[in-house]
């Protein structure tokens, strides 16, 4: 008897994206069990590959090309996604993101105007509602960059647009956004994964400085940096998520933006539940599953999803650490044990993935 199978998986990060990762599973579990119903719905938390998920996910939808200054100061080549309802998804991590650095990290120096642009550019198109996936960010500007390209003024005491990055945020004296531009007539949703308030122990610049290159005597600096802008700007620096993306989150938040976790609102706009309940089976999965994947990561939502729709639900990974909980999973297949190491498995992940997906669907033939 044929099946149906939706395979709701999240990008592979550093290795494939989630559109890819998915059709290699599908191609894996056809190559097994020819008959059944692939059913995709790649799926994203706000960070890399948020726009490539919807495209692949959402009949009709339209990639639009942009190009913007990246974190570097350099003209990159990015898009948008505009979907059918009107809906235009950005990512940041593909106009202000941290692999658009390579292997250099530029703390100071980074900023998010080219995300600021990619948003102006969906603006400019008419969208009626925006979603904006702002992890992997590459700066902790607490989101100067992109209000400036929006239209906003940090100035500083002589009346000068403050210098890019977290190098400039110390100098702002005035906000203005008599020009900044004006929600879309639906509003704008961010997606993220992260709760981090702005500033403190557990802020923007103390959790994820160091990832992007900040030293650890500097990161005090960079906390007092941002507390300095956080007055001038009409949002709690307390909300959970203000602290997301360098601060972006917060940014975002003045803004008029609503900050909601990243996946259920992308399964949502993709119409997973739907998918889900029509299916008999379903396939999940990340880089790297371990004790946080269950708290809001994608395969723990889509996880809890598939159960309470009564449906076997199984999980692929790049690896899966000792402390993970997969009570949630009939099957599991990790792609480094798989491959007899974590380099093998990274080196060539879409074969892997397909071996995984095969093996899936034999375990199904009995």
């Amino acid at each position: 008897m044929n099946s149906r199978v939706v395979v709701a998986v999240d990008s592979f990060k550093g290795s494939i994206d989630a559109a890819q990762a998915a059709a290699r599973i599908a191609a894996g579990w056809r190559s097994a069990r020819p008959g059944d119903d692939l059913v995709l719905r790649p799926m994203a938390d706000g960070g890399e590959g948020t726009v490539s998920a919807f495209a692949a996910a959402v009949d009709g939808s339209s990639l639009m090309p942009v190009t913007v200054r990246g974190p570097e100061g350099h003209d990159i080549d990015s898009s948008w996604l505009l979907l059918p309802d009107g809906t235009g998804v950005v990512e940041l991590a593909s106009t202000s993101g941290i692999e658009l650095l390579g292997e250099r990290r530029a703390p100071f120096d980074a900023d998010t105007f080219g995300f600021g642009q990619a948003i102006a550019a969906a603006l400019a198109q008419g969208v009626r509602r925006l979603a904006l996936g702002i992890g992997s960010s590459s700066s902790t500007d607490g989101g100067v960059g992109l209000l400036t390209a929006l239209g906003g003024r940090f100035l500083d005491g002589d009346g000068r647009q403050v210098r890019p990055g977290l190098r400039g945020v110390p100098d702002v004296v005035e906000v203005d956004f008599t020009h900044l531009a004006p929600l879309p007539p639906e509003g704008v949703v961010v997606l993220s994964d992260v709760r981090n308030p702005l500033l403190g122990a557990m802020g923007a610049a103390a959790i994820f400085g160091p990832q992007k290159g900040l030293a650890e005597g500097e990161i005090g600096a960079a906390d007092q940096a941002l507390a300095h802008l956080a007055p001038l700007l009409p949002a709690d620096p307390e909300t959970g998520g203000a602290g997301a993306a360098g601060g972006s989150g917060f940014a975002l938040l003045a803004w008029g933006a609503e900050l909601v976790p990243g996946a259920p609102e992308v399964a949502r706009l993709i119409g997973l539940g739907e998918a889900i309940a029509g299916a008999d089976h379903v396939i999940t999965g990340e880089g790297s599953f371990d004790a946080q994947s269950a708290q809001g990561k994608v395969p723990g939502f889509v996880a809890h999803q598939a159960v309470d729709a009564g449906v076997t639900v199984a999980l692929i990974a790049g690896r899966i650490t000792d402390d993970a909980d997969v009570s949630a999973f009939s099957a599991t297949r990790s792609l480094t044990a798989l491959a007899g190491g974590a380099e093998a498995a990274m080196s060539d992940p879409a074969r892997w993935l397909e071996v995984a997906g095969s093996e899936l669907a034999a375990q199904q033939e009995g």
